[in-house]
């Protein structure tokens, strides 16, 4: 009775406002994904769903009213064991805007941090009957264990150096904005830190899956090992680089993954590799520069370009809550599906 009075009254303030557009799929379609762990697992198809349902949903940030009833009754748990600020406030957004709860543990103050293992955190987080969690954890494969051993869904929102799904998806649909829906024989430079990163590794499956040339400019001491066999054009020095580029990525400087000597001098590694105006100067006139967060300002990106017209580094932030948006309903779509019996 609620709901109906909920749809009522939406439809009477805003009859113009869909509550779900769905993506052109074939009407019996479920979503075949039990879990988010890897942009790896996702076809072309697939992440196009999931980047014209973000579309979808993208407007109603903007509407007086930024709630609707697709995921009530749902529980949506974060569990993050690791630091974070954007990622972890745009799920507990993006699920409370589809009227799902949402149950918050982190490491500090829980009982993992007197040494409980992520065996026996798993086995807790199931006697609470979640519906998805939403996992973020220092340890490559982490995501992948709690699907494992869990009937409810995992959205993977970092697992070490391994993969950030939801990050490279808010990408593509931040430069969905600037190219439209064609991204082939688009040029993507990403700078920095690629080493350590799950943004460059879930960026570069992600990019290429779209038909974009993506290229790497990294000091040789941060490439990933093995990166003559990743499909990315490797250069040292940023200038050539940034020659003719459609869009920019700036990396964090992971310091606190990095072992002693990787980078002696701070200084020295912004001299070569922080962006600033001057470098958009050489890329395309309508190159913008994104950053995953937190931005390191005079080591990553220059102060005056963060704050530019040139920089979609806040898009990325409003994007990040549409794509998680529409993740998290896609999902609750196909816990609905299956009970049905669909």
């Amino acid at each position: 009775m609620l709901t109906g009075i909920f749809y009522e009254k939406y439809a009477v303030i805003h009859d113009t406002f869909k509550i779900e557009r769905e993506p052109s799929m074939d009407a019996s379609f479920v979503w075949p994904h039990k879990d988010l762990l890897d942009v790896t697992q996702l076809s072309r198809e697939e992440i196009e769903y999931l980047l014209e349902k973000a579309a979808s949903l993208h407007e109603m940030h903007s509407r007086p009213i930024k709630k609707m009833p697709v995921m009530t009754g749902k529980n949506v748990v974060l569990f993050f064991s690791e630091n974070s600020t954007r990622t972890r406030t745009s799920f507990d957004v993006a699920s409370k805007r589809l009227s799902a709860d949402t149950f918050s543990l982190t490491a500090s103050g829980s009982s993992m941090e007197k040494g409980e293992s992520l065996k026996d955190t798993t086995l807790t987080l199931q006697a609470m009957s979640p519906d998805i969690i939403v996992v973020r954890h220092p340890s490559s494969g982490a995501a992948q264990f709690l699907a494992d051993r869990l009937h409810c869904s995992i959205v993977n929102a970092g697992d070490g150096w391994h993969a950030h799904p939801t990050q490279a998806l808010l990408d593509a649909f931040t430069l969905r904005s600037l190219w439209g829906t064609d991204f082939a024989g688009k040029t993507l430079l990403i700078i920095g830190d690629a080493a350590h990163s799950r943004v460059f590794r879930s960026d570069v499956h992600l990019f290429t899956k779209l038909g974009v040339h993506v290229r790497l400019c990294s000091p040789r001491s941060l490439l990933p090992a093995g990166i003559d066999n990743w499909p990315v054009e490797v250069f040292t020095d940023l200038k050539d680089a940034v020659r003719d580029v459609d869009a920019i990525v700036s990396l964090r400087l992971q310091q606190e993954r990095m072992k002693a000597g990787l980078l002696p001098d701070l200084r020295e590694y912004a001299s070569r590799y922080c962006l600033t105006l001057d470098h958009l100067k050489l890329a395309k006139p309508s190159a913008m520069a994104m950053h995953p967060g937190p931005i390191l300002r005079g080591l990553d990106v220059s102060a005056e370009l963060a704050d530019s017209c040139k920089s979609f580094i806040f898009n990325q932030v409003a994007s990040g809550v549409s794509i998680r948006m529409a993740v998290l309903s896609t999902l609750a779509a196909r816990i609905d599906a299956l009970r049905k019996g669909e």
